[in-house]
């Protein structure tokens, strides 16, 4: 249990710190987030537009338009622009909850791959820094790239870099983490 504990604060500690780096220092997720001088204009109208907070798809169908008026839809809109708008009400600054939060989602995301690796039968370093990889490629197709076949997003080779270089640093230190026991055994035997 004290293997599981410690591989999954210090490797949610990493997977973090790359996360950190990669919305602040390094700006890789810019392309999803960009600016615009309409920016008071844009947000004043869609103010006088929205009542609540929700994604807006448009142009979109009402909610149980039939089958024909979806298809029809499609046909108008197919070439024609398009967006997302994500609309919130009130812009929530609590950096500190949100990254505390951030922070241990991390360490109960490395936690459950290493009640995984505590399964390996001899969790040498390479098997467990190549399995590291291997989820954090996972992680990546299961929303970001998924997402992005459906809504062509603009960030997606920042979500492909956090997770394969975020999981392959926590794979590093996870890869000795649990490599040093399989090396105690193979050497006491």
């Amino acid at each position: 249990m004290k293997k599981i504990i410690i591989g999954a604060i210090v490797g949610g500690i990493i997977i973090f710190i790359c996360q950190t780096l990669s919305w602040t220092i390094l700006d890789l997720h810019r392309p999803a987030n960009q600016y615009t001088d309409k920016q008071e204009e844009i947000m004043n109208f869609l103010n006088g537009q929205f009542s609540q907070d929700a994604s807006y798809l448009m142009p979109n169908t009402p909610p149980g338009a039939s089958g024909e008026v979806m298809e029809q839809h499609m046909k108008e809109a197919a070439g024609k622009p398009w967006a997302v708008v994500a609309y919130h009400k009130q812009m929530d600054t609590n950096m500190g909850m949100n990254i505390f939060r951030g922070l241990i989602v991390d360490i109960i995301m490395v936690g459950l791959f290493c009640w995984i690796l505590s399964r390996f039968a001899n969790p040498r370093f390479s098997n467990v820094f190549i399995a590291s990889i291997l989820t954090g490629l996972i992680v990546f197709l299961n929303v970001p790239y998924t997402t992005h076949i459906w809504f062509d997003t603009f960030d997606l080779n920042a979500y492909f870099i956090d997770s394969v270089v975020g999981w392959g640093l926590a794979g590093l230190w996870l890869g000795w983490w649990y490599g040093r026991t399989a090396r105690v055994s193979v050497t006491v035997k």
